[in-house]
């Protein structure tokens, strides 16, 4: 009687390994679903895959400075027919009633409202009460890189923390690491800041959801172990598979 080798080679055997292999170095679902975070409902984006700018918040820092295409709500107390919303326009100045164009760009709102108060004093009216509050703010930016789905440069219209940052790239590329994400941002005299969050911490409530300001420039980075894995094991199934080595 005759005995088969069960130990020979089969053709079957290499994408069996191969196959086990890959599922192995998946990333886990709740990492790499583009639903890792649900954005908020203000934010959608668009056809082209920019995001639409966050809702306005109730405040701003006292030190933001006014820019063109901001938008504000003027008043004047005791005169209501002068409150209005009125945009700052590309030379950065707003057209008002009476006094026409003041330039505003550059200038927080307090210092505009003095501004404005003073203009209003000159002509029209006696130690005018004016209020110039921000409700919009476009013009501000921050940067979303790295091992996330939509990278790119998003506006923002409202006062934004890391989570709701990230929200707006859409989740998480495969392999990204959720401890190391890294904010990039320009402290005082131009000096390059860095700071590292650890997300998992984050979302638990260990850690405070720091807030992003404009300009900051948020890395999303790649697990290297997992990655080096990953392209060993598909090295290794394609020297596997490869007929000619």
């Amino acid at each position: 009687m005759r005995h088969h080798n069960f130990m020979t080679f089969k053709p079957w055997a290499a994408w069996a390994m191969g196959a086990m292999a890959v599922a192995a170095a998946m990333p886990l679902q709740a990492q790499t679903s583009p639903a890792t975070y649900a954005a908020p409902a203000s934010v959608s984006p668009d056809a082209g895959g920019a995001a639409s700018p966050l809702s306005a918040p109730a405040t701003v820092g006292a030190d933001y400075r006014i820019s063109p295409n901001d938008l504000m709500e003027f008043d004047v107390f005791g005169v209501p027919d002068m409150k209005r919303d009125v945009r700052v326009n590309a030379s950065g100045e707003l057209s008002l009633p009476l006094i026409g164009q003041v330039p505003v760009a550059g200038l927080t709102a307090q210092a505009a409202s003095r501004l404005i108060a003073d203009r209003y004093k000159e002509k029209y009216l006696q130690d005018p009460q004016v209020s110039l509050f921000i409700k919009e703010f476009t013009t501000q930016r921050v940067a979303i890189e790295g091992a996330v789905l939509r990278p790119g440069v998003y506006p923002m219209a409202g006062q934004l923390t890391l989570l709701r940052a990230l929200a707006l790239s859409g989740g998480f590329a495969p392999y990204a690491d959720l401890n190391q994400i890294v904010v990039y941002r320009n402290g005082a005299g131009g000096a390059r800041e860095q700071f590292t969050y650890d997300l998992d911490k984050v979302r638990a409530g260990q850690e405070m959801d720091p807030n992003i300001r404009a300009d900051d420039v948020i890395v999303v980075q790649r697990n290297a172990r997992r990655t080096a894995l990953r392209d060993s094991l598909f090295g290794d199934i394609l020297n596997t598979l490869n007929p000619f080595k």
